[in-house]
């Protein structure tokens, strides 16, 4: 029963920082699982576009970013790796979008950019105005 709540999405000028939140929770120690390597990331949707991935990182800490925030985004979990942070910095216009946590279970250690998410947070609205 995995479950992902995101939090801190805001209104903002171009230039300025936000901060979003993801409680994580029963994606390392599931019963019955003996696996408990995974992929945690952000994804991005704004009106009319495609999702798109934006950050993550692999339960080695292992971190890949879309080359359109590397540089302003940075991605990261506490100590106990219950939450994932994005921090944004340097925000565009083209950065409105809803922005969703998710998470994927990794067994076999895979490049968390080419799996497949199974759970997904409810998403927080971003956005970034001239």
């Amino acid at each position: 029963q995995v479950q992902l709540l995101e939090s801190g999405g805001g209104s903002v000028q171009s230039g300025g920082s936000l901060t979003l939140s993801c409680v994580v929770s029963g994606l390392t120690h599931s019963p019955g699982s003996s696996a408990h390597a995974y992929c945690v990331g952000w994804f991005r949707q704004a009106p009319g576009k495609e999702r798109e991935g934006v950050a993550s990182i692999d339960s080695e800490g292992r971190l890949s970013y879309a080359d359109s925030v590397q540089g302003r985004f940075t991605i990261s979990q506490d100590n106990a790796k219950t939450t994932l942070y994005l921090q944004m910095d340097s925000l565009k216009p083209e950065d409105t979008a809803m922005y969703y946590c998710a998470a994927a279970r990794n067994p076999y250690y895979e490049y968390c950019a080419g799996l497949e998410y199974n759970y997904w947070g409810q998403g927080t609205q971003v956005t970034v105005s001239s």
